[in-house]
């Protein structure tokens, strides 16, 4: 509202029969569509325009009911923004490149990747979905890599279909002109062209390092993607042996590395291990030699607190081979089996004997031959005893990870830079996070830092490294020196583009060069969602970019803060030097009725669009947006009925305002008609205080979204419309038909239209009010009351100033005890069990000194929504009910009189079938 006098002129279309929530989705989503109501305009103010990096959901199968809850919270938060004025730049992405996808290709059409193989152009996959059946990988038929990625290309759309239909049923309200997808051609561009930057700049490098991998799916895996989960194992008392024969012995639960040991480490402060410090000992059965070193990181109270280093069995491996400048003795290859062949730094006859029965047997294998021969030897000190080990895994594997030495490629987010390290715990102070406390998870992630991150994956769908390698004269690879394509030329497939100065001939022929053939990690392209969306360094696109970044608003779930938005952070530091976003809202878990999170992986999922079916599109809404940020939420269709109850109370609410004025008008329900809502016109003390109180709503509701708190707001909201509804309309609604049927005292002309105006600015207010919640029900009254008046979803947030100032000096309290004074006559009749229309002869009450006033200037409402024939004694006294809690707070009823109910009217007849 410009202007806190203005009136608003409602032009009323025709209301329906009946109203209900049924059909509302299909109704008002294809009206938003063909309107494009939701379009950003291309605001090139940035104060003008908000901007969200919405989250791109995996393009991989289904969604559950959990991204349901997320996502209605930023789109909450997008349509306030749109009544507040903003341009609103709300997109929608699809994270579809990356191992979800690759899982789901294979299964989906029963194919595993051959590189040996060639593309073959009339390839037909043997399956066209497979109903949920696993294809294991032996029955997989094997295919090229570009076949393979033909694939993925095919099914994705398909997916990203599905998901879009989705999206729109439950009501987001996305610009879907504004949709990117990870694999796609400018987010390649994009990623590439970023990727390039750090390069330049020494940001990203490439080492050859030991790394956690994955045996299963064949890649490196970055710290952020790592879950430490329980793992049965045993541990072995094993051994060692001094030149002499005295034993030391350790306490390991992976014996099957005893041929990777290269020494003994223990606590330098563990007097039990002190005067051993520069000792040699052998390792039994292969009789290596061995050092016994010191190192913080031993655990003195851990198993003997002496332990084996072998390259590699964890990360304290890692740490002790990197501090103490250990030998490297890798003997598990990436496939996760022993390698084939016996490793040069052994020499023992026996031991080289043994080794050879190992070769080529997986971990488990290779442990049972290990600990028999322990046993044979004498130097497994008692049996093995079974324990629980924390172990890490890749948060998408079924196997502990193992540590395997590599190439790959790395970029600094301040895990060896103390000062970017610094940098960044900087930004992190810089941004709002909704709730705060997530804040300290941020930190706690940036703190603990012990690497870079790991950006390099070997799949096959994903961005590729825009790089190219020179091959030596004698066909080895120079990787010291990469050759990089301009940026015009982005985005580029290294393995099917050609370097500028080569022809195809020279791919992998010494003099030549040959592709980069590992793939970025997807976080390394969903880091750059806001460069994305904002169009970053795309010809022509200064514009748009300058006017939407940085971004306002990254919506999120907490546990992807230190990967999609850590590494966020990270990369808008490196490029850009800023945050990438202002503010973060951290969603909860959806947990099912066991208080478990729901995940596909456990099965407990609730396939949404079942409770959008069921109960409307706007109830699930409602269930979703009563959840505060970074609270965990249990599935409840409780609440979704709450919701969809809400909804049809608004439909209802609304149409009796609005038939009330045109029946009285000799109008027919069902024609057009036009109201006038002045604020000038509202006179009576009760109609005052109403609006009074809605202001204050208005204003509370406004600061808890502008602080993020969509639930609180939610409440407010709910709280004081039902009170409007079960009060306010029910003391007011003889007066606003301009009928008295209990004091039979008909109410003046300007206090009828006192009580239409109240009506018609309140339920013009809620329908505002509640756009965000429930953007069906909502779009359906805002059509009833403004006939060609545009979407509510472009209309003004209410105003509270405007509100407050129909309050005049009223009370916003008077309304509360008016109610209160209502309902305890209403009790009366509970009591006796008798209908609510049977007259009350007379009545007495005590009302608290505070609300007997507001009491009294509202007896006539007050009469004639209690039918109260005769008199009302209002007596003004201090805590009128104090000692009886069964009455309603501050007021007591004294003594009343009730007279006869009405007689029921006879129904009629029902006609017969056929009539």
């Amino acid at each position: 509202m410009a202007d806190k006098k203005e009136s608003i002129t409602a032009n009323l279309t025709p209301l329906p029969d009946r109203v209900g929530v049924e059909g509302l989705e299909n109704k008002w989503g294809k009206v938003w569509e063909e309107s494009q109501v939701y379009r950003f305009r291309n605001t090139r103010d940035r104060k003008a325009v908000y901007s969200i990096d919405t989250p791109p959901p995996t393009a991989s199968g289904h969604l559950h009911v959990g991204h349901v809850f997320s996502y209605t919270h930023t789109d909450v938060i997008a349509r306030y923004k749109r009544m507040r004025g903003f341009d609103v730049l709300y997109p929608m992405g699809w994270d579809d490149n990356g191992l979800p996808t690759e899982r789901r290709v294979q299964n989906y059409y029963g194919v595993r990747v051959d590189t040996s193989l060639k593309y073959d152009p009339d390839f037909k996959p043997p399956f066209e979905g497979t109903e949920g059946k696993k294809i294991q990988a032996k029955d997989q038929v094997p295919c090229s890599r570009q076949n393979f990625i033909e694939l993925c290309e095919k099914l994705t759309p398909q997916d990203e279909a599905q998901f879009e239909h989705l999206w729109r049923a439950l009501g987001l309200s996305v610009d879907w002109t504004q949709t990117y997808n990870t694999i796609g051609t400018h987010a390649r561009r994009v990623a590439q062209k970023a990727f390039l930057r750090n390069l330049a700049r020494g940001e990203a490098y490439q080492k050859e390092a030991p790394g956690l991998w994955d045996v299963t799916f064949q890649t490196a895996v970055a710290q952020a993607e790592l879950e430490s989960r329980e793992y049965d194992g045993f541990y072995h008392r094993v051994a060692f042996r001094f030149e002499d024969g005295t034993p030391i012995y350790i306490e390991t639960t992976r014996p099957e590395l005893l041929p990777a040991c290269c020494a003994l480490i223990a606590h330098p402060d563990d007097e039990r291990y002190q005067k051993y410090f520069g000792q040699y000992v052998y390792s039994p059965l292969f009789k290596v030699k061995v050092p016994i070193l010191a190192h913080k990181a031993a655990e003195m109270d851990k198993g003997a607190g002496i332990a084996m280093c072998c390259t590699f069995g964890d990360v304290t491996d890692v740490e002790w081979w990197r501090d103490l400048h250990l030998p490297t003795r890798s003997i598990i290859q990436r496939n996760g089996r022993i390698i084939m062949s016996v490793p040069d730094w052994l020499e023992d006859p026996e031991g080289i004997g043994l080794f050879q029965q190992l070769e080529g047997k997986t971990t488990f294998s290779a442990r049972k031959i290990i600990v028999e021969a322990l046993r044979q030897s004498g130097d497994l000190d008692g049996e093995p005893r079974p324990t629980k080990r924390m172990t890490n895994f890749y948060e998408k594997g079924d196997k502990p990870l193992e540590i395997v030495t590599s190439r790959q490629w790395y970029l600094k987010n301040g895990g060896t830079d103390p000062q970017l390290n610094a940098e960044l715990l900087e930004r992190g102070k810089e941004l709002d996070f909704h709730p705060d406390f997530m804040r300290v998870r941020y930190n706690n992630w940036v703190e603990g830092l012990n690497g870079d991150w790991l950006i390099s994956r070997q799949r096959y769908f994903g961005i590729p490294f825009p790089l190219w390698y020179p091959v030596n004269a004698d066909g080895t690879t120079d990787y010291e020196h990469p050759i990089t394509p301009e940026e015009a030329d982005l985005p580029i497939d290294p393995t099917q583009d050609v370097p500028e100065g080569f022809d195809e001939e020279q791919r992998d022929q010494p003099g030549g060069f040959t592709a980069e053939k590992d793939i970025m990690d997807t976080w390394a392209t969903s880091s750059l969602t806001p460069q994305i969306v904002t169009h970053w360094g795309e010809p022509g696109e200064d514009g748009f970019f300058n006017a939407s970044f940085p971004m306002d608003l990254r919506p999120q779930g907490q546990d992807i803060i230190r990967t999609w938005l850590f590494s966020t952070i990270d990369r808008a530091h490196l490029e850009n030097g800023v945050l990438p976003w202002k503010h973060a809202t951290l969603s909860g878990w959806i947990l099912d009725p066991d208080h478990k999170k729901m995940s596909k992986s456990k099965g407990n999922v609730v396939v949404p669009n079942e409770p959008i079916d069921k109960y409307g599109a706007d109830a699930v809404r409602y269930w979703a947006a009563s959840a505060r940020l970074g609270v965990d939420a249990t599935y409840d269709e409780g609440q979704m009925k709450i919701g969809r109850r809400l909804a049809i109370k608004l439909l209802n609410a609304t149409k009796f305002a609005l038939a009330i004025g045109r029946e009285d008008e000799n109008h027919h329900v069902g024609e057009p008609a036009q109201a006038v809502w002045d604020p000038a016109n509202v006179t009576v003390a009760l109609d005052r205080a109403t609006m009074g109180a809605l202001g204050k709503v208005i204003a509370e509701a406004t600061e808890s979204l502008e602080n993020y708190d969509h639930a609180k707001a939610l409440d407010l909201i709910e709280t004081f419309f039902w009170q409007f509804c079960d009060d306010y309309i029910e003391l007011v609604k003889n007066r606003a038909y301009g009928t008295a049927d209990a004091t039979h005292e008909m109410p003046s002309a300007e206090d009828v239209l006192s009580a239409r105006t109240t009506l018609g600015l309140g339920l013009d207010a809620f329908a505002r009010l509640f756009a965000p919640y429930l953007p069906y029900a909502t779009e359906e009254v805002w059509s009833w009351m403004h006939a060609d008046g545009g979407s509510v979803h472009r209309a003004a947030w209410p105003d509270a100033a405007y509100y407050a100032s129909c309050a005049g000096k009223a009370d916003p309290a008077q309304l509360d005890w008016a109610g209160r004074a209502l309902a305890a006559l209403r009790k009366i009749k509970s009591e006796a069990k008798v209908s609510m229309k049977t007259p009350i002869l007379k009545a007495e009450m005590n009302v608290d000194h505070e609300g007997a006033n507001f009491v009294k200037s509202s007896l006539p409402d007050i009469a004639e929504a209690g039918h109260v024939t005769g008199k009302i004694v209002i007596n003004s006294v201090s805590h009128a009910n104090d000692a009886d809690d069964d009455q309603i707070t501050g007021v007591k009823i004294v003594s009343s009189e009730l007279g006869e109910a009405p007689a029921k009217k006879p129904k009629a007849p029902k006609a017969p079938k056929g009539e």
